[in-house]
């Protein structure tokens, strides 16, 4: 690596710890700011535990939070560094010395690359573990906190019903369970029988759920003697983990991209929005560093006079695509066209229009 590149380099990184801090530390301040009696309601805490679950609560949630910023964060940086140069006048230095300015922004381009790979890896590998605990409220304690479920599937098709599911314990209250099997025609369901107990507990060395006084009713058109008979468990793949992420489909964010492909098998009821989460899945690190691409060229300008309104320009342009893909991303699973729901297309089409533009902006570059 040249000094030249080292240079760059350690500007932009210093550059985006700053940026990393900044927006994350806003971003922390007034989530706590406009929810901080969220965590006084219960009054059985003290202050040392509130205090622990506020530091708990923003430290799970900070993965969250960079999910949403790296793009932006990344931009920043590139502000920073870039702007620092200019004023300097090294740019125009660097240019008199005979190198280009696509030569200069070339270590942006790869830490921002490297930057995407973190941001996928965190959506991937960092969050989906601890989906269940990102989807607590602030004022949420483990060992009293519930959710109720209703209509929840898992990969046999079975639907899993309750007004009570404690976290705690991972136990089921007065579970219903509807077992089903897929038609020949493999969209619908066909209802083979109604499972009822007293409680549920999950054993995950047999991947079943335990039943206390388990009852099953065989539904058939044929009648039989005895339609009640005792079952003992219920086999399924549906976890105490899974539940309170599945039973929201805005949850789904949450949700790795393997979980999304096996969930998508098991036609979910909202699927508009799961197939939305998949494309944007694929196209949210694209953005991110397209946003970058339409920023670079803009920012290294060599006159210090007019690097204020090359900020204002580059941040035009990226919060356009910013929000552009926050729209799309509301729309992708309501907006009909032509008849029917095509979450793909809003997914794509932030890339359509905004690739275009980097691929001007660099091509205009006055090096």
């Amino acid at each position: 690596m040249k000094i030249l590149d080292k240079y760059v380099a350690k500007n932009f990184l210093t550059g985006y710890l700053i940026a990393f801090l900044v927006l994350m530390g806003l971003r922390i301040m007034t989530d706590l700011f406009v929810n901080i009696d969220e965590f006084y309601e219960n009054a059985q805490l003290t202050a040392g535990q509130i205090m622990a679950n506020i530091i708990l609560y923003y430290g799970r949630s900070s993965l969250l939070y960079f999910r949403d910023f790296a793009g932006m964060i990344t931009v920043v940086a590139a502000v920073f560094s870039l702007g620092k140069m200019t004023r300097s006048n090294e740019l125009v230095a660097i240019m008199a010395s005979g190198v280009s300015l696509k030569r200069v922004i070339a270590p942006i381009l790869l830490l921002s690359l490297a930057f995407t790979g973190l941001h996928v890896i965190d959506q991937e590998l960092l969050i989906p573990p601890i989906a269940d605990k990102l989807v607590r409220s602030q004022d949420a304690v483990i060992e009293t906190l519930t959710y109720n479920m209703w209509f929840i599937s898992d990969s046999n098709g079975s639907l899993f019903c309750s007004p009570t599911f404690r976290v705690k314990d991972s136990v089921i209250i007065n579970p219903t369970i509807i077992t089903r099997k897929m038609k020949d025609n493999r969209v619908l369901w066909d209802v083979t029988g109604i499972i009822k107990a007293d409680s549920a507990s999950y054993d995950y060395d047999s991947k079943s759920w335990i039943l206390k006084n388990g009852t099953y009713l065989t539904v058939s058109k044929e009648i039989s003697d005895k339609p009640y008979q005792p079952i003992k468990a219920c086999r399924s793949d549906l976890t105490p983990k899974d539940i309170p992420v599945r039973r929201n489909s805005s949850n789904m964010d949450l949700l790795s991209s393997y979980d999304l492909i096996k969930l998508a098998k098991q036609s979910p009821k909202d699927l508009a929005r799961l197939y939305a989460q998949k494309n944007f899945r694929l196209t949210d690190p694209i953005i991110n560093f397209i946003m970058l691409m339409i920023s670079l060229p803009i920012l290294v300008c060599r006159d210090p006079k007019s690097l204020k309104s090359a900020v204002f320009i580059s941040f035009g342009l990226t919060g356009a695509c910013y929000v552009l893909t926050f729209v799309s991303k509301i729309f992708a699973p309501e907006i009909m066209i032509a008849g029917r729901v095509m979450p793909e297309l809003w997914a794509w089409m932030p890339i359509f229009i905004f690739v275009p533009i980097a691929v001007n902006e660099l091509d205009s570059l006055k090096t």
